[in-house]
């Protein structure tokens, strides 16, 4: 007897338990999946014959805090190793290296994403922010004011990931409530258990960025 097929189960609009920790997986696998190689390389690849990138080191260019800048990676290098290492910008941490903790977190397109999960020829054609990019002329952004204020750091290695990750948050959900604030942040880990300070940090800067009419720097 033929097994009749299961139609897929329908959720319900507002009844998905879905968190930042989930929403990041989906993210890498988002970019996985994207541009492997730069249309200049399928346009020079023989027709068919699948255009590949490296081993050798190739020419990309990274846009990262509204600023162009051009490198020459071999293929295999990650956006964190490239960001630390050849462009000087160390805020995103590289301490677990296996998308587990969050202290590398960057935003990708507006979504927050591991950087030591996604290559560097990756995100290219992508809009890359930083940690670097949240403050300008000396003007920090109310999720880094909110931290200090309420003493939500440490050690110090988390908090570059969690303010990044804050932001993103906030971006998406302006006014959270604390249990909100708490999924949402599910996908960063603090190994000094500054959690609590944290979660009122990021329900502060909501207040502080509602204050200024909803805008805030970067």
């Amino acid at each position: 007897m033929k097994r009749k097929k299961q139609k897929p189960k329908e959720v319900a609009a507002g009844k998905e338990n879905f968190t930042r920790r989930d929403f990041l997986k989906g993210a890498s696998v988002a970019v996985s999946g994207g541009l492997l190689i730069t249309e200049a390389q399928v346009a020079s690849a023989a027709p068919g014959q699948e255009a590949v990138a490296g081993p050798s080191p190739v020419p990309i260019t990274l846009k990262i805090n509204g600023r162009p800048h051009k490198l020459n990676l071999e293929p295999r290098v990650t956006l964190l190793d490239a960001l630390r290492d050849y462009l000087d910008l160390s805020g995103a941490k590289k301490v677990c290296d296996r998308g587990v903790c969050g202290a590398c977190t960057v935003i990708l397109d507006g979504k927050p994403v591991y950087a030591c999960n996604v290559l560097a020829i990756q995100a290219e054609g992508h809009e890359i922010v930083t940690v670097e990019g949240l403050s300008h002329g000396g003007q920090l952004h109310p999720v880094m004011t909110a931290f200090i204020e309420h003493d939500a750091q440490q050690c110090g290695f988390c908090t570059p990931g969690f303010v990044v990750a804050c932001k993103a948050f906030l971006d998406k959900h302006p006014n959270p409530t604390l249990d909100e604030v708490e999924a949402g942040l599910g996908g960063n880990l603090c190994r000094c258990g500054t959690y609590a300070g944290v979660r009122q940090a990021v329900l502060e800067a909501a207040k502080m960025i509602s204050m200024k009419g909803g805008k805030a720097n970067a």
